[in-house]
C-alpha cells in the first residue's frame, strides 16, 4: 500500500461535531471509527449520525441504501486499543487543553508511528497539544466548522513542529473528504475565528453603549453583510456560551477588541438568549455597518498583515465558512480602501491599536487589494499553477485569465522551469467558466467582454499546446466545459477517479468556445465528440481514459507522482484519434451517420438500441441553435487544420451569445431544466 493512502480513519470524541466528522468521512467512503469515554457517548453520537443521515434521506438528498452504506461504515467504541489502524485520527473532544493533551498522549500510545494525529480545537495553538507527544511532527491542526458533515471548510494549521509531508498529505485527504482547505498558522482563532470574533463582540458592544437594541443590529447586519442570521440570532442558535469563549481566548492573545464585552458575561451567567423583542430602527443603519465592517476590517489585515492566512484564503473562510457572499477584502475592494481605511482608524484609535500598513498603503495609492486567484508553486523545476477560487469550483472569469496567462507565460520562458502542471483548489479542476459574468455581459450588452475573454484565452490554449516544456493537466474532481477544454490544450491529462468530464454547453444555449469542438475531435474522433457536446453528457475519469479522451487514471495519493513520470516522459505532440473502443462504437458511429436534426427530433434509427434511444433523448432537451453551430464546427473543424478551426469557434461567439436561449440557458443555472425556443 502506497505510504500516503488513508483507508481507515478515526475521531475522538462523538459529541455535535465529532459525530459531524466521523459522518463525513465515512459518506466520502473511508472506514471510520468513533471514539468517546464510555458506551453511552458513543451511543449518542451513532444516534445522532443516524438522526442527520435521516433527515438527509426526509428532504430528498440521499437514497435510504446510501445512508444505510454510510452509517455501516462507522464503529462506535470506547476502546482506544481499537484506533490501532487508524490512519489518522482527529481528536474533537471539549475545549480543554489538559483533557486534549491527555487524548494525544494516549493516542500515541496506540496508534502506528506514521498515524497522522490531529486536533479540531478551535481555541488552543497545535504547538501546546504536540508538546503532549514524544513525536510533535505528526500533529497537525484540522479545524472544522459546524455542521462538519455539510459545511465545507477546513483551516489546516501546522505547528511549530509539524513535518511538511503530513500537512500535504492531511491537505489532500481534505480535498478527498469534499473539502475546502484553506492554510493558517498556528495563532490563536486561526484565520476565520479572528475576525469573525469581532463581528460578534461589536454588535454586543453596540447593544450594550445603547447604539441599538440586538433586532435592530441584526437586520443592519444581514443587509451590510449579505447573511441570513445576523449575530444576536447566530449566538442563540449556536450557544452564547461558545461566544464568550471564543472571545476569552483570543482576547487574550490580541487585546481587548477581540475580548468579551461584560454585557457578554452578564448574558451568560443569566443562561437566558439574546432578547429580540422591539422595533427595527433603520436609522442607524449606517452607523451599525460600519461599526462593524470596521471590526471585521481590521481584525482581517490584521491577521493577513501577521501573517496568520492570506487575503484570498481569508475570503475563502468568510464565503464558505461563514457563508458571506464575499470576504473582507473583497467588502474593502467593493468599498473602495480608502474608506475602509478610514472606518478602520476610527475603530483601531478607540482601542489605541495599529493599522494595517498593507490597508494603509492601499488607501494612500487608491488601490485594491491584489487577489491572487491563480498562484504557482515552483519546485525542482516544476512550475504547479493553481486555479485557486475553490468555493466556486475554480471558475474561469476575466481575473483568473489574465492572472493564469501572467504565470503561465513567465513560468514558460523561465529558463529555470523545466516542466508545468495546471491544476486546480479544492474539489474540482475546473468547472468551466463564471456563469455570471455571460449573463451580466448579455444584459449591458456587451457581449464583445465575451468575446475578448474567449480570444484571450483561445491564445493562451494554444501557447500551452505549443510549448517547448511539458505542460500535464493535473484533474480531480469536476472538469467540464473549459476545464476540459484547458486540459485538452495540455500535453498530458491524468485524473483521479473521481474526477469527471462533460460539455454542458448546448443546454445552457451555448456551444465549446475553446477547442472543445475542435481538440476533442482530435483525441477520440467525431463521433464520440458530438455525443458528448450534442448531450451533455458527464462522463467518470474511468470513460474518459476509454475512450482516450485522457491520459492516465490513478489513485489520489498517486497522483502527484504519475504527473511527475508525464513530466518526465511526455507522449509525442501530434496526437491522432484514439480507436473507438468496442463498446463505444455504436454510439460513434450513431452520431457521425445522422443529421445533428433528426437526432434531436427523434427520428434518427436507434434500432431500439436503449443507450441510443437515451442519447436523443439528452439531445432533444438541449438548444437549438446551439446544436446547430457545435454540429457544423465539429464537422468543418476536422477537415481543416487546428488553428482554423479554432478561428471557426471565435467567428460565430458573438451570434451564439445574442441568442434568446443563450440567455434563457444561463439563468436556468441551478434552477428548472430551460425551455429553448429556437431563437
Amino acid at each position: 500500500m502506497n505510504q500516503n493512502t488513508f483507508r481507515t480513519l478515526a475521531v475522538v470524541g462523538a459529541g455535535n461535531m465529532g459525530s459531524g466528522i466521523a459522518q463525513k468521512m465515512a459518506t466520502e467512503g473511508f472506514e471510520v471509527l468513533l471514539l468517546d469515554v464510555d458506551d453511552g457517548k458513543v451511543a449518542r453520537g451513532l444516534e445522532t449520525i443516524e438522526r442527520t443521515l435521516q433527515e438527509a434521506v426526509d428532504r430528498g438528498i440521499m437514497r435510504a441504501d446510501r445512508t444505510r452504506a454510510i452509517r455501516d461504515r462507522i464503529r462506535g467504541t470506547a476502546r482506544y486499543e481499537d484506533l490501532a489502524a487508524a490512519d489518522l485520527v482527529v481528536e474533537a473532544v471539549f475545549e480543554d487543553r489538559a483533557l486534549k493533551q491527555d487524548v494525544f498522549r494516549r493516542l500515541e500510545a496506540v496508534c502506528r508511528p506514521d498515524t497522522v494525529l490531529a486536533t479540531n480545537t478551535s481555541s488552543y495553538l497545535v504547538k501546546e497539544i504536540a508538546g503532549a507527544v514524544a513525536k510533535p511532527g505528526r500533529v497537525i491542526g484540522l479545524h472544522y466548522f459546524f455542521h462538519p458533515a455539510k459545511n465545507r471548510l477546513v483551516e489546516v494549521i501546522a505547528g511549530e513542529r509539524s513535518d511538511r509531508e503530513v500537512v500535504h498529505r492531511a491537505w489532500m485527504l481534505q480535498e478527498q473528504l469534499g473539502k475546502i482547505p484553506i492554510a493558517s498558522a498556528d495563532a490563536c482563532g486561526f484565520v476565520v475565528n479572528r475576525f469573525f470574533v469581532v463581528w460578534l463582540m461589536e454588535a454586543i458592544r453596540m447593544l450594550e453603549e445603547g447604539v441599538a437594541n440586538a433586532i435592530t443590529i441584526d437586520e443592519i447586519a444581514k443587509r451590510a453583510f449579505g447573511v441570513g442570521m445576523g449575530p444576536f440570532e447566530l449566538m442563540n442558535v449556536s450557544g452564547v456560551p461558545i461566544a464568550l469563549h471564543a472571545s476569552t481566548t483570543i482576547g487574550n492573545a490580541f487585546g481587548a477588541l477581540y475580548g468579551p464585552p461584560e454585557r457578554l458575561r452578564q448574558q451568560v451567567e443569566s443562561g437566558r438568549l439574546w432578547s429580540m423583542d422591539g422595533g427595527v430602527d433603520l436609522n442607524l443603519e449606517r452607523a451599525v455597518a460600519e461599526r462593524l465592517e470596521a471590526g471585521v476590517f481590521l481584525a482581517a489585515a490584521a491577521l493577513v498583515e501577521e501573517g496568520i492566512g492570506m487575503a484570498e484564503e481569508t475570503d475563502i473562510g468568510a464565503r464558505v465558512g461563514l457563508r458571506w457572499p464575499r470576504g473582507p477584502f473583497e467588502m474593502m475592494n467593493r468599498m473602495g480602501t480608502a474608506k475602509a481605511f478610514e472606518l478602520v482608524s476610527a475603530l483601531a484609535s478607540r482601542w489605541q491599536m495599529p493599522v494595517s500598513a498593507d490597508l494603509a498603503q492601499a488607501a494612500r495609492n487608491n488601490q485594491s487589494f491584489m487577489l491572487e486567484l491563480v498562484r504557482s508553486r515552483p519546485d525542482k523545476g516544476v512550475v504547479t499553477i493553481t486555479i485557486n477560487r475553490p468555493d466556486v469550483m475554480n471558475a474561469m472569469n476575466e481575473t483568473v485569465a489574465d492572472q493564469l496567462s501572467g504565470i503561465f507565460r513567465w513560468a514558460a520562458a523561465d529558463a529555470a522551469t523545466t516542466a508545468i502542471v495546471i491544476a486546480g483548489a479544492g474539489r474540482s479542476f475546473i468547472a468551466g467558466a463564471d456563469i455570471r459574468f455571460f449573463v451580466r455581459n448579455i444584459e449591458r450588452q456587451e457581449i464583445g467582454r465575451t468575446r475578448k475573454l474567449t480570444e484571450d484565452l483561445q491564445a493562451l490554449l494554444v501557447e500551452m499546446q505549443q510549448c517547448s516544456k511539458p505542460v500535464v493537466a493535473r484533474v480531480h474532481g469536476l472538469a467540464l466545459g473549459g476545464g476540459v477544454e484547458i486540459a485538452l490544450a495540455c500535453h498530458s491529462i491524468v485524473a483521479t477517479p473521481n474526477a469527471s468530464f462533460g460539455f454542458p454547453e448546448t443546454g445552457i444555449g451555448i456551444y465549446p468556445g475553446l477547442g472543445g469542438t475542435q481538440r476533442t475531435t482530435r483525441r477520440i474522433g467525431t463521433g464520440l465528440t458530438k455525443w458528448l457536446v450534442f448531450t451533455g453528457q458527464i462522463i467518470s475519469a474511468a470513460e474518459a481514459l476509454a475512450i482516450g479522451l485522457i491520459d492516465a487514471v490513478v489513485p489520489r495519493e498517486e497522483l502527484d507522482a504519475t504527473v511527475a513520470k508525464f513530466v518526465a516522459a511526455p507522449p509525442a505532440r501530434t496526437r491522432h484519434p484514439s480507436p473507438v473502443p468496442a463498446a463505444y462504437q455504436d454510439i460513434a458511429t450513431f452520431f457521425d451517420a445522422n443529421d445533428v436534426e433528426a437526432i434531436r427530433n427523434g427520428r434518427a434509427a436507434s434500432g431500439g438500441d436503449e443507450r441510443l434511444e437515451r442519447a436523443m433523448a439528452a439531445v432533444a432537451t438541449k438548444a437549438p441553435v446551439a446544436l446547430r453551430f457545435a454540429a457544423t464546427l465539429i464537422d468543418d473543424g476536422a477537415r481543416v487544420p487546428l488553428e482554423e478551426g479554432l478561428r471557426m469557434e471565435l467567428s460565430h461567439l458573438e451570434e451564439i451569445f445574442s441568442t434568446a436561449d443563450a440567455l434563457t440557458g444561463l439563468l436556468s443555472i441551478g434552477k428548472s431544466r430551460p425551455d429553448f425556443s429556437g431563437k
